[in-house]
């Protein structure tokens, strides 16, 4: 329970705390967005490190070099955990914004950081808003902004199984041409949602794949672009099961 109190408080005055920058971070957006970005970023991965820390988290990364760095991309992973935001926002290479239920919006200081982070809130039961989303995210790409979205649409709750992945998420990387980047994550789920409230000390293994281009696919795989992807990621994830 120890550590559930401490990361939840270090979240609790990080919000509180953070107003004054959050005021700052808005007056910087207005003469140089991209410092903006990067600032906004450097302040929320030093959060979310400190959240591991607290949560007593080991997390190893595999596959970093997969990442292109100068250009966006769509990462695409399976998601168990709310730590797995946590544990992948911290590695990435260059603003990023996350796709993320509307009932997140509720939340005060928490939802004006994720804006700042080019987060986008996605209704999962309204499918023209839906498809606004998506549009949103692709015009986020073409700006330079890399998209992560976890395409099961909601946490799976079941270990070692995968819910379907969602085709309409990767019409990001076919409206815009960028990489897909297969995000593999193992053992989140240990840190709090396998025994929940509490937050105990796991190993979680994330891979990154090779970049996958849609241009490059056969027609086949294009249009079962969800289960081509899914595909990857369940045999890395299998693979890495070892490791945790």
């Amino acid at each position: 329970m120890i550590r559930l109190i401490l990361v939840a408080l270090f979240v609790v005055l990080f919000l509180i705390c953070s107003i004054p920058l959050l005021i700052l971070e808005w007056m910087i957006g207005k003469f140089n967005m991209d410092v903006k970005n990067r600032s906004s970023l450097a302040i929320v991965n030093w959060a979310f490190r400190c959240c591991l820390f607290l949560a007593g988290a080991k997390v190893t990364y595999l596959g970093e070099e997969n990442v292109p760095k100068d250009e966006p991309v769509l990462y695409i992973g399976n998601h168990r955990s709310y730590f797995d935001v946590v544990s992948t926002y911290v590695r990435v290479p260059r603003p990023t914004g996350y796709v993320a239920k509307t009932e997140m919006l509720r939340y005060p200081l928490l939802v004006n950081w994720m804006k700042n982070l080019h987060c986008l809130f996605l209704d999962r039961h309204d499918l023209k808003q839906g498809l606004k989303t998506i549009l949103a995210c692709i015009e986020k790409v073409k700006s330079g902004i890399s998209i992560c979205i976890f395409p099961e649409g909601t946490r799976n709750k079941v270990p070692d199984t995968f819910l379907p992945f969602k085709d309409g998420s990767f019409k990001v990387a076919e409206k815009t041409g960028c990489a897909i980047i297969p995000i593999t994550i193992n053992n989140s789920a240990a840190i709090l949602e396998d025994h929940m409230p509490f937050i105990r000390k796991a190993h979680v293994v994330i891979e990154y794949g090779k970049p996958i281009y849609m241009k490059e696919l056969s027609k086949e795989d294009k249009k079962a672009i969800g289960a081509y992807v899914q595909n990857i990621i369940r045999e890395t994830y299998f693979k890495n099961k070892e490791l945790v």
